[in-house]
Order: C-alpha cells, then structure tokens, then sequence
C-alpha cells in the first residue's frame, strides 16, 4: 500500500512539473505578446487571458510608457512559480519561504506601477483607458505571484505540518 501511495505521488508530481512548465510559457508568451504588440494569444491560462484580452486592446493605441516594471514583475512571477514547484518536488521548505518572501516584492512592483500610472492619469485625461488596461495587466500578474506564494505555503504544511499562510513577510 505504501509502494502504491508513493507511486501515486510521483505521478503527482511529475504532473505538476509539467503544468508548471505550461503556466511558465504562458507568462513568458503573454509578456512578450504585450512587449511586442503581438495578439496572437490562444489558448493561455486564467490570468494569462486576462493579460492578453489587455494586451489586445492596448496594441492599437499608441505606447503609453517604456514597460519597465511590467517585464520585471513578470521574471519574478514565473521565477516564483518555478520555484514554488521545485519547492514541492523537493519537499524543500527554506526555497518555499525564499518563494513567499518574493510575494512582497511583486506587491512593490504593482503598487509602483499603480502610482507611476496614476500620475499620467492626472497629468492627462486621454491616457486614462491606457493606464487602466496596464494597472489591470500588473493586478493579473500579481495574482499569478499570489498563486505561486499559496503552492509554496503548501510545501510548508505538507513538509512541516505548519500553517504559514499568511504569517510569512
């Protein structure tokens, strides 16, 4: 019965790594669908689509804003994700922490981005939809960082029995 379990298990995981590398692709896609104008988006996850239905709508308008932060926020949402499933195939606890400590940094980014949009909304009026559209794009992305934080917070429980969810800085 053990033999079973663990054999099950395996398989579990194995299954993860893969969605793990599909959810990594998508946000790789997505950013360089919104960094290269490209709409050509079928077929990406959750928030992936939303990323993408933004993107679609912001290609034929004029760049609000070189996209600095967006990128960069991106690279540390796959990264946590990456992680977060390295995390749990190795049962390691200390990169699942490294992983929900990251979360913050994404937070920074999109309250960054939140009042660097904000500003071109006060200063002009028509940049508004714009700036909506990327605010949207930053929530979405800092929701699949959220996503990565609560895989890790589970590597913890199921490594160490350990509630962390919401206790980690």
């Amino acid at each position: 019965m053990q033999r079973h379990f663990h054999e099950e298990l395996d398989a579990l995981k194995q299954t993860l790594l893969a969605m793990g590398g599909l959810v990594e692709d998508q946000i790789r896609r997505v950013m360089r669908a919104l960094m290269e104008r490209d709409s050509d988006l079928e077929r990406i996850g959750d928030q992936a689509v939303n990323i993408a239905q933004r993107t679609i709508e912001l290609n034929p308008e004029p760049q609000l804003k070189p996209y600095v932060d967006l990128p960069r926020m991106a690279e540390k949402a796959q990264r946590m994700v990456k992680e977060s499933l390295d995390a749990f195939v190795s049962r390691d606890t200390e990169l699942a922490r490294r992983v929900c400590g990251e979360d913050a940094e994404v937070d920074a980014l999109k309250e960054q981005i939140f009042r660097e949009l904000l500003t071109y909304m006060m200063e002009d009026p028509k940049t508004i939809p714009r700036a909506i559209r990327l605010i949207l794009v930053s929530r979405f992305m800092e929701r699949v960082a959220d996503h990565a934080t609560n895989i890790a917070e589970m590597v913890i429980y199921m490594v160490e029995s350990k509630m962390v969810r919401h206790m980690l800085a």
